[in-house]
């Protein structure tokens, strides 16, 4: 028997231990590669976005550890229920404190700085509500 791919995707999609599996990884995955490439890319995306080097490095670092964090809780046989707590949390952090540092200028972030603080904090908070909806009915 074959899988169609709208009957799969609503079985990952459906809240419960598949669609936190997922998220975890899709959220390990983005966070990673966003990591990697603040480190990479740091002086261009200094000019791109208007987020200086000092700062961009160092959001990296977190960004690359954070996701391999992520990532190791992800795709455990047995997703630990007090991990992802901290991994929502994480997540709903990050949100809070992006937005209000883009409110309050302290990255003196350009326009395409800005818009892509606002993509990012959504992208964070949409892992975050998955990862909930999936804890929730995992348990």
């Amino acid at each position: 028997m074959t899988t169609t791919a709208p009957s799969y995707l609503s079985t990952v999609m459906t809240p419960g231990p598949q669609l936190l599996r997922l998220s975890l990884r899709l959220d390990a995955v983005v966070t990673g590669v966003n990591g990697l490439a603040y480190l990479a890319l740091a002086k261009p995306l200094e000019s791109l976005l208007g987020l200086d080097t000092e700062i961009g490095i160092p959001i990296g670092i977190f960004l690359t550890l954070y996701g391999v964090a992520v990532a190791i809780i992800g795709t455990r046989r047995s997703i630990s229920t007090g991990a992802t707590r901290v991994v929502i949390a994480g997540n709903a952090a990050w949100v809070v404190v992006s937005l209000a540092a883009l409110v309050e200028g302290a990255l003196e972030l350009n326009l395409v700085g800005s818009v892509w603080a606002v993509m990012q904090a959504v992208t964070v908070g949409g892992f975050a509500a998955l990862q909930y909806l999936g804890l929730r009915k995992a348990q």
